[in-house]
């Protein structure tokens, strides 16, 4: 298995792969978020990760930054969406990009990131909710208890709570 930085010639291979493993309401969003995020023109850039089996793309991951309204110097990014395709799941695929991810931003000095999903899956990587409601996303969100944060260096939360604002391809109210 080889976890790489996902490159615009990867677009087609990450569509097949959240088209296979989403159902049917929600595959054409989350596909279409993950080639978006591909090409985001962010600053800080967007990171895109993908796993490979035997050079066949089996999963993504993409985790885009994010700014704190009242904070200059704050890193914040948010991991959004992740899949891998069903045939390689339970595998420990989706850990392994969510590691990488996580140990690259960690690396580059990201204070905080971000996750609005099952706790249950994503507290394994030190995600919580502990400070979650310090800061407040841009979309109302449907299931509040899903809004995580995985602290990765230390930063001043003296200004919180405060608004979160997410690149443009987040910016859709059906993601949340």
């Amino acid at each position: 298995m080889n976890i790489r930085i996902a490159t615009s010639l990867d677009r087609d291979d990450i569509i097949k792969v959240y088209l296979s493993a989403f159902p049917e309401g929600e595959k054409n969003i989350v596909s279409k978020l993950a080639v978006d995020l591909l090409v985001e023109s962010a600053m800080p850039q967007t990171l895109s990760l993908v796993a490979e089996n035997d050079n066949v793309i089996v999963g993504h991951v993409a985790f885009s930054p994010v700014i704190i309204k009242n904070d200059d110097k704050f890193q914040g990014y948010i991991l959004a969406p992740l899949a891998v395709t069903p045939a390689y799941q339970q595998q420990g695929i989706g850990s392994k990009l969510v590691k990488s991810g996580i140990e690259t931003l960690a690396k580059n000095g990201v204070n905080i990131l971000f996750v609005y999903g099952d706790p249950k899956y994503y507290c394994r990587f030190g995600f919580s909710s502990d400070n979650a409601n310090k800061f407040v996303p841009q979309h109302k969100l449907q299931y509040p208890f899903g809004w995580l944060t995985n602290v990765l260096t230390p930063f001043s939360m003296e200004n919180l709570p405060s608004d979160i604002v997410c690149v443009a391809a987040l910016n859709d109210q059906e993601l949340w």
